[in-house]
């Protein structure tokens, strides 16, 4: 497939494609805003119910007539297997909830995998793309997708991951480099073990299979994205370079963050949701630095430190905000979505 014929799959004019970003940051608003100025916009439902699919699907409906993407999680809850001690977590918690004045951190119940029932709820709203990280869906629900022409994206992280993708019969291949914002998409070794340089990723992946690629990780302008497609993309997915624009959900206090970095400051850390994220440095960061053994398995961790992160945002304290941003914090820039797709082109041909 070549990359025309990836996009036109897509249905989108240019190789752009706002990341999925899920808990709040991709609103109706920016997926439709991109994918209005001929990117492909996304929303990560991993977070939402059935029933909150349904309403932002239609949102988004409502705001455009071109294609766009849902994405969810399709791996990682492990909690049901979790054996680590709470208490030391819970003990860290409760010192930052009482500076926050939140009541004390509590253990919130196991939850299942919410994938089948949202799987169904995705298949039934019929986005024009389907994209999906932390793991494969079996190979039955990629067919249950394509026999309905909705295009299928996995995330690798690794040329291992690539193949086990192109074996399942996905459409593209979103290859996320170590330089990426928010949660590694690991799922078939350590992810210690799938840092590789975004460049260095496209061109590994290109010569182990022939399933067109999205480059992801540190692109924020239209030099990156030119630079991915000469290694072998087709196209590229920004997501920190999205996060700062008007139509994101993001906190304010989080785009501030992001458009203030003079440094790249980012790091890898459990430390927020129990899985490997790359985000701006901060106190929480710094608390968690050489405790690993204290933090839960995602998606208890996660669910855990919500209030705090909740009541920090509410407050403007980066102090405890997951802070997900990609090594290219540095270069975000602050406008609308539309304004942005139009700079990464213009960027693009220059």
């Amino acid at each position: 497939m070549s990359d025309r014929e990836l996009l036109a799959k897509l249905g989108i004019d240019r190789p752009i494609i706002q990341a999925p970003m899920a808990g709040g940051t991709d609103t109706p608003e920016l997926v439709a805003a991109v994918s209005n100025a001929g990117g492909l916009g996304s929303l990560g439902a991993a977070y939402l119910s059935p029933a909150q699919i349904v309403e932002a699907i239609k949102k988004i409906r409502s705001l455009t007539s071109k294609s766009f993407n849902v994405n969810l999680f399709a791996g990682g809850y492990n909690d049901a297997e979790n054996k680590k001690d709470p208490q030391p977590m819970l003990s860290l918690l409760a010192t930052i909830h009482r500076e926050l004045d939140l009541p004390p951190p509590a253990l919130p119940p196991t939850s299942r995998d919410p994938f089948p029932e949202q799987f169904e709820t995705v298949l039934d709203a019929h986005p024009p793309v389907f994209s999906f990280t932390f793991g494969v869906p079996k190979r039955e629900a990629i067919e249950r997708l394509k026999s309905r022409k909705i295009a299928v994206l996995g995330t690798a992280t690794s040329i291992k991951e690539a193949r086990v993708l192109a074996e399942a019969g996905v459409d593209g291949i979103v290859a996320q480099g170590a330089e990426a914002g928010a949660h590694r998409g690991t799922f078939a070794e350590p992810f210690e073990k799938a840092m590789v340089p975004m460049i260095e990723l496209v061109r590994g992946i290109s010569k182990e299979t022939s399933v067109p690629l999205i480059a992801s990780g540190g692109i924020m302008n239209g030099e990156e994205i030119a630079n991915s497609i000469d290694a072998g993309a087709s196209a590229a997915q920004l997501g920190t370079a999205f996060l700062t624009c008007n139509e994101s959900g993001a906190s304010q206090a989080h785009k501030r963050a992001v458009l203030e970095a003079r440094n790249d400051t980012t790091v890898i850390t459990r430390a927020f949701s129990g899985r490997p994220a790359r985000g701006i440095a901060n106190a929480f960061t710094s608390k968690l630095e050489g405790r690993d053994q204290a933090i839960l398995p995602f998606p208890l961790q996660n669910a855990l430190t919500r209030p705090m992160r909740t009541a920090a945002a509410k407050r403007g304290d980066t102090r405890y905000l997951s802070l997900w941003a990609g090594k290219g914090v540095t270069k975000a820039r602050s406008m609308s979505a539309a304004d942005l797709v139009r700079c990464l082109v213009r960027e693009m041909g220059e």
